[in-house]
């Protein structure tokens, strides 16, 4: 995989969380497994080697706002004439068509228009943030759905993803509930919507997450908290009752997990069938046996740094194996020469005079 980025400073995601340096092990994680090349797109000479290492690719993939492909004469079009069959993936904002095409936006911006931000958060503060760029995340994953249904089809393509559309889309039945209903969600805070009880608990010391809402799994759940009146009462056999008495239900809960410690509570709850579990920091998750079982924390050295560092893995798994990842992130610019030499027979003037020129 080939990552085209501009001459002078490159992505911005290599100074995003910089603690040191100058590539972030946030670039490091996310670019993992790619070449860099600089290339400026703008120039005549950066235009026609894109095309040209375009003509060797299946896929390219870009996330500028619409239109810029074709403003640099790099649009669908371009392209096809030097790949019938390619697959070109376009993430933007708001997707290359609308009234909204032309607006700027990032992943904050899609959560809101998509319709998370609000129901994410306590429901007397305003609207928070998950702490991760799910917006970018999701779109990727449907990019790469998209690409493949493409390529099995064998007749090239373009796939539009839209970063709110994304967002949306892993809002379940909000739409649905409001149309129909005059539901309106609301922010609920470690609740979900309809399901209980399923919450964060404080315990002795710390806090744990238990999803006890199935109906049997509630029945062996408040008995382990010793409410056998909770167990037994009728109203509370089903979802539905169990979510109109929440407030009452969490209470009991809670009651029960501050006399004990985290430990506690997580065997208590496993011996039971409850699905529980701790809070995860990055440190656990560094050492956690089932992590390491499935490779999902990978070891690599990181120039300028004095021993490996544990990186995520690749989900999902196949055939019982793991994926390795081949490389993290790569410096700016650090394939440039090998792939314009290997791919398309460069010679070492030729890339000396572009370097001179700044096209690369």
């Amino acid at each position: 995989m080939i990552k085209v980025e501009r001459p002078a400073g490159g992505d911005e995601l290599r100074r995003w969380r910089l603690v040191e340096g100058d590539t972030s092990l946030l670039y490091r994680t996310i670019n993992r497994g790619k070449r860099s090349v600089t290339l400026d797109l703008r120039s005549d000479a950066g235009r026609k080697i894109a095309l040209e290492l375009a003509s060797h690719c299946d896929v390219v993939l870009e996330n500028f706002r619409p239109g810029t492909l074709e403003r640099w004469g790099l649009g669908p079009d371009d392209l096809r004439v030097v790949r019938p069959d390619i697959v070109l993936v376009r993430i933007s904002a708001y997707g290359q068509n609308g009234p909204y095409r032309d607006r700027p936006g990032f992943g904050a911006i899609a959560e809101a228009v998509g319709g998370l931000r609000e129901l994410t958060g306590e429901p007397d503060r305003l609207p928070a943030r998950t702490g991760v760029s799910l917006a970018d995340s999701v779109a990727g994953l449907y990019a790469v759905i998209g690409a493949l249904m493409c390529l099995l089809r064998r007749e090239g393509g373009a796939v539009d993803v839209a970063l709110h559309e994304a967002v949306f889309s892993l809002t379940e039945s909000l739409l649905p509930d409001f149309e129909a209903y005059g539901v309106q969600r609301e922010r609920l805070g470690g609740r979900m919507e309809g399901v209980a009880p399923s919450n964060a608990y404080a315990c002795a010391d710390g806090t744990v997450i238990i999803a006890g809402n199935g109906d049997s799994i509630f029945r062996r759940f408040m008995d382990v908290i010793e409410r056998p009146d909770l167990a037994s009462d009728p109203l509370l056999a089903t979802n539905d009752g169990r979510w109109a008495r929440r407030d009452e239900i969490d209470f009991a809960i809670g009651q029960w997990t501050r006399r004990h410690d985290i430990s506690f509570v997580l065997c208590a709850l496993e011996k039971a069938g409850v699905p529980a579990g701790r809070i995860y920091q990055a440190a656990d998750i560094a050492r956690d046996p089932q992590y390491l079982a499935r490779g999902m924390v990978q070891q690599f050295d990181v120039p300028g740094l004095p021993s490996p560092v544990g990186f995520p893995g690749v989900v999902p798994r196949i055939d019982d194996r793991t994926t390795q990842v081949r490389s993290l992130g790569p410096d700016l610019g650090a394939h440039t020469r090998e792939v314009l030499a290997g791919l398309l027979d460069f010679t070492d003037d030729q890339i000396d005079g572009l370097y001179a020129e700044e096209v690369l």
